[in-house]
């Protein structure tokens, strides 16, 4: 069934905080996104060690989660999208909903869901609080990025529709599979299975199969120290 689309936004500021640019937080609604090849026009990523490319040209995240997240007491009442940095929001579409390499068509632009989005303690600067990234990632509620098939104008009156499906791992499995912390080598020849997955995710399922080891998260889910100096006291 078609999903309609409840918000599109692009932004490519990178004021943030002091220590950190960031894109996060300057996205803006607007009526239409022009998408192209390897990605959208008036955004795009400001990290481009750890984001961009063409397996995150775009990055869907329901809506339903900000409720999620306010009921936890990690986000305030006013926060809305797409303060989680996402360029299309939707209600009635999860991770639980949509698989890795589904085909996803919205107005004349074909997207492929290629990975999971991985949190990351920007989130955490983002809403003023340590656990956001972690939350997120043990959730399963982080929505996914987009690699571009067929480029084109995605307008706020267009449906979402899945045109093609190519495993049955949805972004959820894919997620619990990726995310959990105990070493699992038949999870990640699972996930590896997957068409369509994207090449960063490929690359350290193969090195955690070739040494036995899951790469360390606490970087990315937390940064550094001095990000929360002054916490405490506030």
């Amino acid at each position: 069934m078609p999903i309609a689309l409840s918000g599109l936004y692009v932004g490519n500021g990178r004021a943030f905080t002091a220590e950190v640019e960031s894109g996060i937080n300057s996205k803006v609604a607007v009526s239409s996104l022009q998408v192209g090849r390897h990605s959208v026009e008036h955004d795009g990523p400001v990290d481009l060690k750890n984001h961009g490319g063409d397996d995150r040209v775009l990055h869907h995240f329901p809506r339903e989660h900000y409720r999620f997240f306010k009921q936890q007491g990690l986000m305030s009442a006013e926060r809305q999208a797409p303060e989680l940095g996402e360029n299309i929001s939707t209600l009635g579409l999860l991770e639980q909903d949509v698989c890795i390499g589904d085909e996803i068509a919205i107005g004349e632009v074909l997207l492929q869901i290629s990975l999971p989005r991985s949190p990351c303690f920007k989130t955490n600067l983002q809403f003023q609080q340590r656990e956001f990234a972690r939350m997120m990632q043990n959730t399963a509620r982080c929505g996914w990025l987009y690699r571009v098939l067929m480029p084109g104008t995605i307008n706020l009156t267009d449906t979402v529709t899945v045109t093609k499906r190519h495993c049955e791992i949805s972004v959820a499995e894919a997620m619990r599979l990726y995310f959990a912390e105990r070493f699992d080598a038949a999870a990640y020849e699972k996930l590896l299975s997957a068409p369509g997955l994207g090449n960063d995710w490929q690359r350290k399922l193969q090195q955690r199969l070739a040494t036995g080891v899951i790469e360390n998260w606490q970087s990315r889910l937390y940064g550094t120290a001095a990000f929360y100096q002054g916490w405490d006291e506030k």
